[in-house]
């Protein structure tokens, strides 16, 4: 009923948001009825709405809402006592912020699986023709040695005694004279080097004393006799003044001791090298005579007893080699074709499975923040104080 009611108020006189806003004051801050009828009947009824709005939206307390005793005395005060402010609706538009579902394209590694075509080797049985060795009996004549005995006449060597002469070398022991190499010492003058201390003269730089006059730099105080002018003040008065001072620069004759270079004549020792004299035993090779025992080869004849060869008639059993033909049985080696199996290498195709990384697109769902126009209804006050005519 406080709704219907409120609503038909506000249909006539356009305040809607004045009793909802009145009771939410009134809820918000629980003070004395009579102080809060005083102070909103002492001030402006719109302003003060306007300021309770801004308080309410600053402090959004979800326990601070409205009652019906908020609403029913919100009711009365407007009906008693408000001045509706005169005024328009008019839309106004604003944006809203809203959040859309939007579907985004991302690019995702999967596995694709692709066949690919490979050579794999087997191997395979074939039928190949070869040779196989056999062993097939057969008939050879060969022919056979056969030892016979006979005897040969033969001549042999046979050694025959006899006596020989001969000349045989023999040593004789002699005394052979021979030189011999000896050592004899000898005496023999030599030059031989000494050092012999000598006084040499040397000049030597020494530092003597001497005296020289110099001339120094002083200033010394003299007086200037007479009057001089010094010139005149603003008002006329000379100023001369009387035995003045002034300085002079002067040479003082000053002795100053010096030190001179001289050279001073030294005897310094050195070594002279001198030869003297020496005699120096050496020794010389001298030949002597000598004799030594040694042999002489002298020849002897000998008569010595010698085998001579002679050649005498025999006979000997002698062993001759006969051939002889006879049948053998072999066995001949003969090929025969057979055919045999082998494995031989060959290829096959067969297709293998391979995983090949690809880029696929998916959609990847995502919020998306947009802003949405939207035409709310403001309630505009018109002021007839201050009219021009053209508003």
């Amino acid at each position: 009923m406080v709704m219907h009611l409120t609503n038909h108020r506000c249909q006539h006189h356009n305040y809607e948001h004045l009793a909802f806003f009145l009771g939410v004051f009134f809820c918000r801050r629980p003070r004395p009825f009579p102080s809060i009828l005083r102070r909103w009947i002492s001030s402006d009824p719109w302003t003060r709405v306007q300021s309770e709005i801004t308080a309410l939206e600053s402090n959004g307390s979800p326990n601070r809402r409205p009652t019906l005793l908020s609403a029913s005395c919100a009711l009365i005060l407007s009906l008693a006592y408000a001045h509706p402010p005169e005024g328009v609706w008019k839309k106004k538009l604003t944006w809203k912020e809203d959040w859309v579902q939007v579907w985004k394209t991302v690019k995702k590694e999967a596995w694709e699986t692709k066949w690919k075509k490979v050579s794999v080797p087997i191997w395979k049985e074939v039928k190949v023709p070869v040779w196989k060795e056999e062993q097939v009996p057969d008939w050879k004549i060969v022919k056979k040695p056969k030892i016979e005995e006979r005897e040969v006449p033969a001549w042999k060597e046979v050694k025959v005694a006899e006596w020989k002469k001969i000349t045989k070398p023999i040593w004789v022991p002699t005394k052979v004279a021979v030189w011999k190499e000896i050592q004899v010492p000898i005496w023999k003058e030599v030059q031989v080097p000494f050092w012999k201390e000598i006084q040499v003269p040397i000049w030597k730089e020494v530092q003597v004393a001497d005296w020289k006059q110099m001339f120094e730099p002083q200033w010394v105080k003299m007086g200037i006799p007479g009057e001089k002018f010094l010139g005149k003040d603003h008002e006329g008065w000379e100023y001369t003044s009387h035995d003045l001072w002034r300085k002079k620069l002067v040479w003082k004759p000053v002795w100053k001791k010096v030190w001179r270079t001289e050279k001073k004549q030294e005897w310094k020792t050195e070594k002279k090298q001198e030869w003297r004299t020496e005699k120096k035993q050496e020794w010389k090779t001298e030949k002597v005579q000598e004799w030594k025992q040694d042999k002489k080869l002298e020849w002897k004849d000998e008569w010595i007893q010698v085998w001579k060869p002679v050649k005498k008639q025999i006979w000997i059993k002698e062993k001759r080699e006969t051939w002889i033909e006879e049948k053998v049985q072999i066995w001949r080696t003969e090929k025969r074709q057979v055919w045999a199996t082998e494995k031989r290498q060959a290829w096959k195709d067969e297709w293998q499975s391979v995983n090949v990384p690809v880029w696929k697109e998916v959609k990847v769902q995502e919020w998306k923040k947009v802003w949405k126009p939207v035409w709310e209804k403001v309630w505009v006050p018109v002021s007839h104080g201050h009219g021009h005519g053209w508003d």
